[in-house]
């Protein structure tokens, strides 16, 4: 009864000592559903704000690399502003611009040491009184590295109207207070929050009141340098740039004027196959554009270091040439003497195929070739195609001079344009009935009734017929077409030849 009444502790064992049982008693942890509950409720409270509204995190993505980025460029043009926050290893990479100007020897970045701020004064900045540093120490000049460099460029317009704008490198301004890390500018807000509606109608009783403008008026060339830049610098980081991609006239205009812009930034090596990539999306309308404008489009593909474009154009202006001429006056030399040396080999080809145009003959049944005693009627078919190749390859003659009045000097016309008979060349390629046919055929044995008769007729056709044929083949080489455009069999009605062949070795970039 007595043991039965008596309860029961449980007493800690003489042996076990007190630090361990304390340990023990520690060590009992809750279920890990409490747990874990427990600890995200105090994650979610770490990100509260306690200020009242939302937290800001300044991004660290393009155009504003507000942690990474350590070159800031504004670019302001009739009261718009665009501010970028880039890094200067992508910068210098991308364009030799920037490449030049943040380097040791041209750089006017500031590169400040932390421990010089304290023994500077008044001459940089203000020395820091009672603050310690991460090893407890006072104004340490040796206790910190020197800061990372930080550069910052604006667009500058310069003293003249007509000047190009262009990014300037400005002072780095910073704090009079020392700090321990790099002085950064404010985050960069590049499309300010919306005024409410009350600001707005204060604002325009105070302008109608005093007769201002209620805005800015932007033009388009404004808007155009804007977009520019942005385009470059989009390039620079890999992303497409905002080219109209329906409109190819309006295509060329703005990819004209960027490439214009990476040119002066030479960096052109990276801007240029975006440019070329846009384009060619075209397909059929580029090569159209391209065979309407042949020498804006040569300009574009040099400087898009396109070879798809550039030989495209090529073609055309060797076909056309002296034509472009004019269009062609500030074009890099070596471009000039590209043009005209493809030009000389034209020439040479036509020259040789001309050669045998001319040597073209007839033979008779034993071999001989025919002749006014052998042959009389297959010698007229030699004589009328040979006449009809003489008037139309060579140019006309000039017009007579006029020697009545004493102004006749003045008087006198303009001499002819040279001739382009690459027409003519396509006729003869294509045979049959497209020069010399029946009708003309049958009024030139007209001339002499004594030779005309049905059986002389259809010889004269079948022999002018094989004279064709053997035109046909002499032509071949200037009937090659190495243009991406369709021209069709009859050549699309192009006045000029488009045999140019242009080689690897032929662009004046490689």
């Amino acid at each position: 009864m007595t043991t039965a009444s008596t309860p029961f502790y449980d007493l800690p064992s003489p042996t076990r000592s007190r630090p361990e049982a304390d340990t023990h008693i520690l060590s009992i942890r809750r279920p890990s559903s409490v747990a874990s509950r427990s600890t995200a409720t105090r994650r979610h409270r770490s990100n509260r704000s306690h200020n009242g509204g939302a937290s800001y995190a300044p991004q660290n993505e393009f155009p504003n690399f507000a942690h990474t980025g350590d070159v800031e460029i504004t670019v302001a043009v009739g009261g718009q502003e665009k501010r970028y926050m880039l890094h200067r290893l992508i910068l210098a990479r991308s364009s030799g611009f920037f490449d030049a100007s943040t380097s040791e020897q041209w750089s006017r970045a500031q590169e400040q040491e932390q421990g010089q701020s304290a023994t500077q004064g008044y001459n940089g900045a203000l020395g820091r009184i009672g603050e310690e540093d991460e090893g407890g120490q006072v104004g340490n000049p040796s206790a910190n590295a020197t800061q990372k460099a930080f550069w910052r460029y604006e667009l500058d317009f310069g003293n003249q109207t007509d000047e190009m704008p262009m990014l300037v490198q400005k002072p780095v301004q910073t704090s009079l207070f020392g700090s321990d890390r790099n002085p950064r500018p404010p985050p960069i807000r590049n499309k300010p929050p919306a005024p409410s509606n009350g600001f707005f109608r204060s604002i325009s009783a105070m302008q109608s009141a005093i007769h201002m403008p209620a805005t800015t008026v932007q033009t388009g060339q404004d808007n155009d340098i804007i977009r520019d830049y942005d385009n470059l610098f989009r390039i620079f980081y890999n992303y497409p740039p905002t080219l109209d991609a329906i409109d190819i006239t309006e295509a060329y205009i703005q990819c004209k004027s960027l490439l214009n812009l990476a040119d002066m930034y030479d960096a052109l090596e990276v801007v240029g196959p975006r440019i070329d990539h846009h384009l060619l999306q075209f397909q059929g309308r580029l090569w159209k554009q391209i065979a309407k404008y042949p020498p804006s489009y040569l300009k574009l593909g040099y400087l898009a270091r396109s070879k798809v474009i550039f030989a495209e154009a090529l073609v055309h202006v060797v076909g056309q040439w002296p034509q472009g001429a004019p269009q062609l006056r500030n074009i890099p030399d070596i471009i000039l003497e590209l043009i005209e040396d493809k030009v000389d080999e034209l020439q040479d080809l036509k020259a040789k195929v001309e050669g045998r145009l001319f040597r073209l003959t007839l033979s008779t049944s034993r071999g001989e070739r025919v002749s006014p005693w052998n042959s009389y009627l297959d010698w007229n078919v030699v004589s009328l195609f040979r006449q009809w190749l003489a008037e139309n390859t060579t140019p006309p003659p000039p017009p007579l001079p006029k020697t009545s009045g004493p102004d006749s000097r003045q008087s006198q016309p303009p001499p002819p344009p040279p001739l382009n008979n690459g027409r003519i060349y396509r006729l003869l390629g294509l045979g049959g009935s497209a020069y010399l046919g029946h009708d003309e055929l049958k009024r030139f044995l007209r001339l002499r009734p004594d030779d005309y008769s049905r059986d002389n007729m259809k010889k004269f056709e079948r022999r002018t017929d094989e004279l064709k044929g053997m035109a046909r083949e002499a032509v071949k080489p200037l009937m090659r077409n190495f243009l991406e455009l369709d021209m069709g069999r009859d050549g699309g009605g192009m006045g000029y030849l488009t045999c140019t062949r242009v080689d690897e070795a032929d662009f004046p970039w490689d």
